[in-house]
């Protein structure tokens, strides 16, 4: 391939990310979604070519500098209070072993963003009879497995937590082996409680 077509591709990709991102940032798009409609709007084709298509991380990073540029001191009053929210949740389910994912966990959550967990538990029963103990109100769908698809999906418990809404994956306490694997970018891909207090601390810290 010719280094003009090489450019050529990566101008695309860029385009597409940040029209994406700003479907996300502002309607609290998913990234699939997000992506698929700014390819329809960028190329103008329902199924453009793989390698034309940005990946999760190159639009997360728009997202960011999104929220940087136009989000202001209420993005970040935002994403505080998520985080807050997201740590007294995992304090009550300390039980089974919570992490955080998500916008919430990279710093991209907005206005449309809900708390995204993934729990690591002997039996899913145990969360949802520990929930609905505690008058919880609880909806059950499923969500793709981390390791990918050659993994069954894992049961989801869905509930309101302080007037947000919150998500948590049910995985078996094996499943965490391997997990804390930071990303390709170094980032990590979920936070324990512990650590996600300590983030906490030092962004109150960097602020002042």
């Amino acid at each position: 391939m010719m280094p003009n077509q090489n450019n050529d591709l990566f101008q695309l990709r860029a385009e597409i990310a940040l029209v994406a991102a700003r479907m996300i940032a502002q309607d609290g798009a998913d990234y699939g979604t997000a992506r698929r409609k700014a390819a329809r709007q960028v190329l103008g084709v329902d199924q453009p070519k793989p390698n034309m298509m940005p990946d999760d991380l190159q639009i997360e990073d728009e997202v960011r500098k999104y929220q940087a540029l136009f989000g202001g001191a209420a993005h970040g009053e935002r994403l505080l209070h998520l985080r807050e929210t997201a740590l007294a949740v995992m304090d009550a389910l300390s039980d089974f072993n919570p992490y955080l994912t998500g916008a919430v966990l990279n710093g991209t959550a907005g206005e449309h963003d809900d708390i995204h967990l993934q729990l690591f538990a002997d039996s899913a029963k145990e969360v949802q009879i520990y929930l609905l103990n505690r008058n919880v109100n609880i909806e059950i769908s499923e969500t793709p497995h981390f390791k990918g698809g050659r993994h069954a999906p894992v049961e989801t418990v869905s509930f309101p937590w302080m007037k947000e809404m919150v998500h948590a994956e049910l995985y078996e306490y094996q499943d965490l082996r391997g997990a804390l694997k930071p990303r390709a970018d170094g980032r990590p891909q979920r936070l324990d409680a512990a650590a996600l207090r300590t983030l906490i601390a030092n962004e109150a810290a960097q602020d002042k």
